[in-house]
């Protein structure tokens, strides 16, 4: 008999925090960072008992009182444990249950690990093989294409010699990014995607990414602020039970040597109802045939006023948590619709929200409109924020 991964005083645990409740609890995976905590806090509000796991034992939402903190093997690196895990989880559940990705390597090892637990645990998502072809850049611009939605200029050199020549035809600056991200972030997880300026910056991004079929891409200008972004849960007949519209005001990092600027995070947004861009987005996951939670990203080209294509991500995103204060709650709308309860629809329009993250390393504070959302440092979740503070002053020698 092999041996157990989840111990007896962590399943005693599960079965002590679930008090013989036959209603399916949520799990959110990887919680280190403003996404996790951000599903953790939302949902256990909505009224849903919460299991969030992490590899990482400094892992800031498993310091949340609103979840069971639950260590788990590394799904990236220790995938088929990370799945044998999943599975023992999954049979100390009462009911199906929900469960949520806050990055992309973190979902693919979901959908790779659900065909072999019988349906006991629902993943707002595509099935792995849909997933492996909807997070390919190249796929997703093809996509657009049918959809009549537009997109960066985009060419698909086939050697390094045709990568000068696509430059050539593109122009300085452009981006060159890897078609297959998941599997070139394995080999350069700092990366995401290369900013160059000169035939020079060229010759040695293409080389780092050929083997992922990389494309060059035009740098469509403009600041942060002309970043937009649509969110929303579709069920698995296409429809929109919940729809958020916003933009970033502000990005971070902004400019880092592994970072190309105009490439970052958000760090400052706000809810902002736009129409043209919510019709394009539905159009496009409806072109896509695609159903669950997803965050569509466009950015407005100033020299044309056309809003352009940046990419589609399958999950929650990090500030989605302005969604749920804006009144749609989409890891709790999944999350009812995955457990037969599906809400009406609901959406952002009219909300003008901020949402913002007051103080990181080697940057100014943002001090953001109220009202606004902060994903850490919350009164009604104070050991995050303690934890958070007690960091950011350590860095700077004050403790």
């Amino acid at each position: 008999m092999s041996e157990k991964i989840i111990d007896q005083e962590t399943r005693s645990r599960i079965a002590h925090y679930l008090d013989g409740s036959s209603a399916a609890p949520a799990i959110v995976l990887e919680v280190g960072w403003v996404n996790g905590l951000g599903a953790i806090q939302t949902l256990a509000r909505a009224g849903v008992k919460v299991l969030a796991l992490d590899h990482r034992p400094f892992a800031i939402g498993l310091r949340s009182r609103y979840c069971l903190p639950l260590l788990c093997p590394d799904p990236y690196a220790e995938e088929q444990r990370f799945a044998a895990f999943l599975s023992e989880l999954a049979e100390l559940l009462p009911a199906p249950a929900p469960i949520f990705a806050t990055h992309d390597d973190g979902l693919a090892s979901i959908a790779r690990a659900l065909p072999g637990l019988g349906g006991k645990l629902l993943c707002p998502a595509p099935d792995a093989e849909k997933l492996d072809v909807l997070q390919q850049k190249s796929w997703q611009l093809a996509r657009a294409a049918e959809a009549n939605v537009a997109a960066p200029r985009t060419l698909y050199p086939g050697s390094a010699d045709e990568a000068r020549q696509a430059a050539s035809e593109l122009g300085f600056p452009l981006f060159v990014k890897p078609s297959e991200p998941i599997a070139f972030r394995k080999v350069y997880p700092r990366r995401r995607v290369f900013r160059c300026d000169s035939m020079a910056d060229l010759d040695e991004a293409y080389a780092m990414a050929e083997p992922y079929a990389p494309m060059l891409q035009e740098v469509v200008p403009g600041g942060d602020k002309e970043l937009y972004t649509v969110g929303s849960y579709l069920d698995r007949e296409g429809r929109a039970l919940g729809v958020f519209c916003g933009r970033k005001l502000r990005q971070t990092p902004r400019s880092r040597k592994l970072v190309p600027r105009g490439v970052g995070s958000c760090r400052h947004g706000e809810a902002l109802w736009m129409p043209e861009l919510v019709e394009d987005s539905l159009r496009l996951l409806k072109t896509c045939d695609f159903t669950g939670i997803s965050q569509v990203e466009f950015k407005r080209d100033p020299r044309s006023g056309e809003f352009k294509l940046m990419e589609i991500n399958p999950r929650l995103w990090m500030w989605h948590s302005l969604a749920a204060a804006c009144g749609v709650n989409l890891a709790h709308i999944a999350y009812l619709d995955l457990t037969g309860r599906p809400p009406q629809p609901s959406t952002s329009k009219g909300c003008r929200k901020h949402w913002a993250i007051t103080l990181m390393k080697g940057e100014r504070p943002v001090i953001a409109r109220p009202p606004f959302v902060e994903p850490i440092l919350s009164l009604r979740d104070p050991k995050p924020a303690l934890v958070y503070l007690f960091r950011y002053l350590k860095r700077f020698g004050r403790l």
